[in-house]
């Protein structure tokens, strides 16, 4: 602590970082591909109402947005998407346009032309995973009925004619991670049904194409298999959980039992929210770039043949799952605690990575950016917990006595929170107030048993291990424990309302497009998630999801809520926080509800996000008051 620093009220320290900052600078980089000298990666407009364009560099270092507006390259398979489009070889892209759905052919020199039928009576029809070979596009089908029903299939699409889109696979309500063999006789596949969702349990198939025999290689209801790569054309690569953590495995498509390549009692993936990623790419020379960790996951280059794993040494701390190779280099999105989320290419012979876009385009003073802390204690019932912490930062101010902290809840809530850089959390860590993100039991990438946690136990072991990352950062002086909120998005929504239901913990809760009501929610959300509550909490019972949901025990909330909502929700339709906002109401308790039209799961436009940051931060200067 510097003596020239003045002494402030927590909260409200001068910060070179403002809402509009925050909020022109979530890019949301994404699925980038890399082939020889050239990239091509999905990047969000959020001063255009968030819609996606697709970025390519080519071998010559020029750089060209593929596609202006009103173009905008999102699919709506499973309402999360995934990777929007696919490079066609010899040049040009393929990509599903939000609006319509429909795949589109974009040639160099070129407009978009549609080589998938316009939606008919049927509803509507989506796409994604996208492989392009041959002249065709394989991919996931999604079809919505009239009737509400959905089903899915793998098509291959001509990419020229305007021929129907061929069928390929159906009869599972699930689909993911397809693979061509490289003699183009087998397709390879994830699968599954409801109720189970992909990290519960995965089935991994093999198709061959000529007539159509299937064979089931590997998985199982209670084993979570992902991302099949063909090292040649018996013989598979695969990602299982088959040991309490997600490892790289081969297997030949007629052999019984799997070989682990490199047995860690590590992650080597995340959960499958979104189609078209993966967490490792085989190379022309037969070693494999591989993801691995706990909570952040670490590039390392792995030797099948002997299970040597080495780490590359790169400046970045953390990379997403979503690897991209030609043979010889690895694309990916790579961050670090002081390195904004960047599409990033390494040159797996030299280990040099070469950053290509940053999400933040300039950075503030370091001075004002927080350090972040991974901790890990034993909460209650003697369960470890882990979080990140995230402290006030700031050149110039310092405060009186232990900072408010807000306990920030990940949606989900199979996912996790990572130590990227985010200009979101310095928002408030530079203007005196702490962050800590908590991964509580039922989080990713800790291992299977810790996911499990999680497992009929939603309302009780997140909201517990909020809790209890409240009380550790009391305990050790880090926080006043007068003032520390808690807020989330989602199934964090859910963590926040359920929390203050049920503690006084908390100063107050801020909940985005949260789940407040369980019944309810079960028959208006989408299908990917539509059974998802019985894993969570259980088959439909009346007396049960009265005494879990936060909307049966909003009795119990004392403190003031602020409430944010996007009107175009598939996901968590507003009615969810609407019911809240009125029980709040009805009791007298302070509670703000804001609204916002053309918003959807996840706010994309700039002022929309400026709003609601401007928001937040206002109702906790009033909540930390002294």
């Amino acid at each position: 602590m510097s003596p020239e620093q003045i002494v402030r009220p927590y909260g409200t320290w001068p910060s070179p970082i403002s809402t509009t900052g925050v909020a022109r600078s979530g890019l949301r980089l994404g699925f980038p591909t890399v082939s020889g000298a050239e990239m091509w990666w999905s990047e969000d407009r959020p001063l255009e109402g968030g819609r996606t364009t697709i970025v390519h560099q080519g071998a010559d270092g020029t750089r060209s947005e593929l596609l202006a507006a009103p173009w905008n390259a999102r699919t709506r398979v499973h309402e999360y998407g995934g990777r929007p489009y696919a490079p066609v070889p010899g040049g040009g892209v393929v990509f599903a346009n939000f609006t319509d759905q429909r795949l589109y052919l974009l040639l160099p020199g070129g407009k978009p032309e549609a080589i998938t039928p316009e939606p008919g009576l049927e509803s509507g029809l989506r796409y994604a995973e996208m492989i392009v070979r041959d002249g065709h596009v394989w991919c996931v089908r999604e079809r919505h009925h009239d009737d509400d029903g959905v089903s899915r299939s793998i098509v291959s699409v001509p990419l020229r004619g305007g021929a129907e889109p061929h069928e390929r696979v159906r009869g599972s309500d699930f689909y993911a991670c397809l693979s061509l063999s490289p003699d183009g006789e087998h397709l390879a596949y994830v699968c599954w049904d409801h109720p189970r969702m992909p990290w519960n349990g995965t089935e991994l198939r093999v198709t061959r194409l000529s007539d159509g025999e299937t064979r089931t290689v590997s998985g199982a209801t209670a084993e979570s298999v992902l991302f099949p790569r063909w090292r040649d054309d018996r013989n598979l690569y695969f990602v299982s959980d088959r040991s309490g953590w997600w490892n790289l495995y081969r297997i030949g498509v007629d052999e019984a039992s799997p070989e682990a390549l490199c047995p860690l009692q590590e992650e080597c993936a995340g959960p499958l929210w979104q189609l078209g990623g993966s967490s490792y790419a085989p190379l022309a020379d037969g070693r494999i770039a591989l993801l691995h960790g706990r909570g952040d996951l670490r590039l390392g280059i792995l030797d099948p043949e002997t299970g040597v794993l080495t780490d590359l040494e790169t400046p970045y701390d953390g990379w997403h799952p979503s690897l991209s190779s030609d043979g010889h280099a690895v694309a990916a999105i790579a961050y670090g605690a002081a390195v904004p989320r960047s599409v990033v290419r390494v040159d797996t012979a030299t280990g040099r990575a070469e950053e290509f876009r940053r999400d933040i385009g300039e950075l503030p003073d370091p001075a004002y950016l927080p350090v972040p802390r991974a901790v890990e204690f034993e909460g209650r019932s003697g369960r470890r917990v882990h979080a990140i912490v995230y402290p006030p930062s700031h050149p110039e101010a310092r405060g009186d006595g232990a900072p408010p902290y807000v306990v920030f809840a990940h949606g989900g809530p199979t996912s996790h929170s990572v130590s990227a850089l985010d200009l979101e959390k310095a928002f408030f860590t530079s203007r005196g107030i702490g962050v800590v993100d908590v991964n509580y039991g039922g989080s990713t990438g800790y291992g299977r048993a810790y996911r499990d946690l999680l497992h009929g136990q939603w309302g009780v072991v997140d909201v517990e291990d909020s809790i209890a990352v409240a009380e550790w950062l009391a305990a050790e002086g880090l926080a006043d424990p007068r003032r520390i909120a808690i807020r989330g998005g989602s199934a964090g929504g859910w963590t926040v309302m359920a929390a203050c239901c049920t503690s006084d913990t908390f100063a107050g809760g801020v909940s985005y497009y949260g789940v407040s009501a369980l019944a309810s929610f079960n028959a208006t959300t989408h299908d990917f998630e539509s059974r998802y509550i019985e894993w969570l909490v259980g088959p439909e019972d009346p007396a049960l999801y009265g005494s879990r949901e936060p909307l049966g025990r909003v009795s119990g909330v004392t403190c003031p809520m602020l409430l944010l909502q996007g009107l175009s929700d598939p996901v968590v339709p507003p009615a969810q926080s609407q019911a809240f906002a009125d029980a709040l109401a009805e009791r007298g308790v302070p509670c703000t509800y804001l609204t916002f039209e053309g918003e959807s799961h996840g706010f994309r436009r700039a002022e929309t996000r400026s709003a609601a940051l401007a928001t937040e931060l206002a109702f906790y200067q009033q909540l930390f008051r002294t």
